[in-house]
Formats: C-alpha cells, structure tokens, sequence
C-alpha cells in the first residue's frame, strides 16, 4: 500500500528523557518485587532492547559514516574496472533501504516515472490491449475513446512493425515499450488483417491512456466486479461500473455484487479508503499507526448516495494468496462491518504502508512509515485475512504445488511484531481463466442465488 509523499521533513533524535524519581502507580513495583538493596551502588546491565533503543552518540555516528567514505574511496582507487560511481551510490542507497524491509527501497528516476504512472492509471500511449501470439502482437481491443479506437485498430489485428521495426523477435514488455512515450508524440504501427490483403498502416498520435482497473459483467442477475488495482483510476471505475449496471437494468438493483479482489496487489491507500466507503455508511475503514504523529490516523466512511442505493445489496468479496495490502484493507473493513461474507483462502498479509518520498531529479525512496490496522484493531501483517468461507479451487495437474504462497511471512526480513501469529502453510493464487471452471466464483454466485446456503451469509451485524 502507498502513501505518495512530496515532502521529506528532517527530525532530529529526540533526547532520552531523564529519570523520574517518581513512578507511574499502575507500574510500581509490589512488596515481593522491589529490589534487593544494592549497597554498592552498580547499576544493572541494560539489555539488548534497551541498548538498541538508546540514542547512539554521534561519533559513532560519524565514525561509521567516515567507514563507508573509506571503502568508496578505496573501491574508486582500486577496483579492478573503474566503477560508476554514481552507480556505486545509489547500490548503497538501496542496501541501506532493502535491510530494512521487502517493501522499502530506492527508485532511481526510470523507475519513479514507472511507478507514478503505476499510481496515477495514466500514460502515454495508443490504447491498445494486446497479448503475444505467434511471436506478433494481436490487439485484444482497443480501448474506448483512445488514438488506437479512433484509428480503426480492430480487435485481432496483429501488429508485425513498429516506427518500420519488426516485432518479431520482441518481447511483449519491449513491443509495449516502444509504442508507449509522451503525449503527443507520434509513432507508426504496420498491421495485419484477417480478410485484408496488404498490411496497413497506422501514423497515431499518443494520448493520455487511462488503464481499466475495473471491469465489470452480470451473471444472470447477480454483479461481478473485478478490481485489478488500487490506483487512482480504483473508485472511479467502481463508481462507473455500478452506474452501468443499474443503467442496463432499467435502474432495478442487482441480486448480489461479487467484488473480486483475487490477485489485487494493492496500490493507495485512499483509493482502497474510497473503495470502501462505496459499500459502508459509517465508521472506521482502517487505522494506521507510525513512529510519528503524522503516520498515525483513522480514516472512516461517510454516508452518501451511492451506499445508500447499494445498502440492501448482498454482497461476497473473493480473496486469495495474491490478495495484498489495500485489498486487505477493503476485505478487512467489509468483513470487520459484517457488509460482506469474504470467500476464498487466506491473503497475502501485507500490513504496512510505505511513503513515496520525491529526491527530485535523483528519483524518490519508498520507506515503510507506518502499520495498518482494520476496524476490529486486527494487524494482518504477516498472517493475512482469513475468509468466512475457505472454498479452494481446483488446479490443474501442472500447477499443482506452484499455485500457493505463504505471502508476506515467507519474506526475508519482514516486519514482525511481538506475540503476533504469522502464517506457515502457503494460500492459493490460482484463478481459471472460465469462469464456468471457477470454484470460488461459482460457490459465491450459488451463495447469493440461494443455491448453497452458509451461516456467514449473509453476515449477522452483533
């Protein structure tokens, strides 16, 4: 989950505070505990914890520091190769931000603009949905309303050249990369056509292309919502998707929603808050509590018209092993209220939130600045959200054994925190590509169909 952050603020160590000659009622020791009487004066060893968390003096500070200017002058002097020493830097940048945890880390400026455009849902682009077939890109379809739409592309046209270069040979990523690039560039894309003799081509223009993080279908009259990512495209798209279902029925409420979070890594914390707040009416979506004042808040739903037309809607929620982070936060929040019945297995457990925080043109960091709690002050971190429901898909022979995670606990150097369970057996992230073969779908259907019947559903407010 990520908080963009445009600002660094520098806070000094705060000095320990001195000793109090009084202590707090609640903590003073009883009669059997109090100390024996120590004539001569030594005071005990501290521990472990508290030499970890006493403020270091600053020469050993610097001491360490002038280490590390040593070893880089020695490395530029020495090496075998004349390293980049820019390079050299930011590897240890990076070292420093990935001990502390998975999700810590250095963006160097490529990255970052991947990752705002990751946030934001956004890029320059044609507005095509492809997939690789036969070594050539086939256009699954265009979008709507994008330079590729208005141009004619069609669905199943195979893209063989880009700017006049072959796409055979490619990769998917390098043929995606090269028809990407900032608005208002152009670029010529050569095209083959089932029907068409000659190939055709394509002068486009890119546009701002804004990627569908919802989409949505009825299943007899049952509504399945499928949210792929928490970025800034996230409560939009649940907002559209319901205006069309009502609209394509005449305004008469669906059955049931399925709100399909399989495989959601995650993404903004407000979006994931939004999302949310679609489904409930009042209070907490989730607490976050940090080192600092700043990274500690609550965030709850507000009434509005769109809870109020889904508020006597039934609802399940699908989670799986691939369920990360703000969709554990939706999950949780939805479970916590008694509003939906969650189905599936057990999520990723990710419960922390990470600050993205600009370096200008040096890139950004992206720093672990607070945990994440639901409503119920559950942590997940580490152990994921159970469902109400455990259905487990069938896998396929060849999959079988690669299709579990144990997520966020089998990561090296994950958050702990004390006296918390973590999970030990992994969690399945297996969705069929049919819907028809799809376990967890059909059982939520049936479920809201009146089909099967389970004391979760629908879930009993206490």
């Amino acid at each position: 989950m990520l908080v963009p952050a445009s600002v660094l603020i520098a806070q000094d160590q705060a000095p320990a505070p001195a000793p109090s000659e009084e202590m707090p009622l609640d903590e003073a020791p009883s009669e059997q505990e109090s100390p024996a009487p120590n004539p001569m004066g030594e005071q005990p060893e501290p521990t472990e914890a508290e030499k970890a968390a006493a403020p270091r003096d600053p020469m050993e500070v610097y001491a360490d520091l002038n280490l590390f200017g040593e070893i880089f002058d020695r490395i530029r002097a020495e090496y075998v190769d004349p390293p980049d020493e820019k390079e050299l830097i930011r590897a240890a940048i990076q070292g420093m931000l990935t001990s502390l945890d998975p999700h810590s880390g250095y963006l160097p400026p490529t990255d970052y603009d991947e990752t705002r455009e990751d946030i934001s849902g956004q890029f320059g682009g044609l507005g095509v949905e492809i997939i690789m077939e036969d070594q050539l890109i086939k256009v699954v379809s265009p979008i709507d309303d994008t330079p590729a739409a208005r141009a004619g592309i069609l669905s199943n046209d195979l893209i063989v050249e880009i700017d006049g270069q072959q796409v055979q040979g490619m990769t998917q990523d390098e043929a995606v990369e090269k028809m990407r690039g900032p608005v208002g560039t152009k670029v010529t894309i050569t095209i083959v056509r089932e029907g068409v003799a000659d190939p055709l081509e394509f002068e486009l223009t890119r546009g701002i292309i804004s990627l569908r993080a919802v989409r949505w279908s009825m299943e007899g009259d049952v509504a399945l919502l499928r949210l792929s990512r928490f970025s800034e495209q996230a409560f939009v798209g649940i907002e559209r998707a319901i205006e069309a279902i009502y609209a394509e029925r005449d305004d008469v409420a669906p059955k049931g929603i399925i709100l399909d979070l399989r495989n959601n890594p995650g993404g903004l914390v407000d979006q994931s808050v939004y999302v949310a707040d679609a489904f409930l009416n009042r209070g907490a979506v989730v607490l976050t509590r940090g080192r600092t004042e700043g990274e500690s808040a609550r965030y709850d739903a507000m009434p509005d018209a769109l809870d109020e037309k889904l508020a006597d809607v039934p609802m399940v929620v699908l989670i799986n092993g691939g369920s990360a982070s703000a969709s554990e936060i939706v999950a949780g929040a939805l479970q916590d209220h008694k509003r939906a019945t969650l189905v599936g297995t057990r999520s990723f457990g990710k419960g922390s939130v990470q600050s993205i925080i600009s370096l200008g043109p040096d890139g950004a960091m992206r720093l672990t600045t607070a945990r994440y709690y639901t409503p119920n002050n559950r942590s997940i971190q580490a152990l994921g959200i159970t469902p109400d429901i455990e259905i487990k898909q069938v896998v396929p022979e060849e999959f079988q054994g690669r299709d579990e995670i144990i997520g966020e606990a089998g990561l090296e150097g994950h958050i702990t925190i004390d006296g918390q369970e973590e999970s030990t057996v992994g969690s399945s992230v297996y969705v069929p590509l049919e819907k028809a073969e799809d376990a967890q779908l059909q059982y939520a259907i049936r479920l809201i169909n009146g089909e099967e019947t389970n004391p979760a559903f629908p879930p009993v407010a206490e």
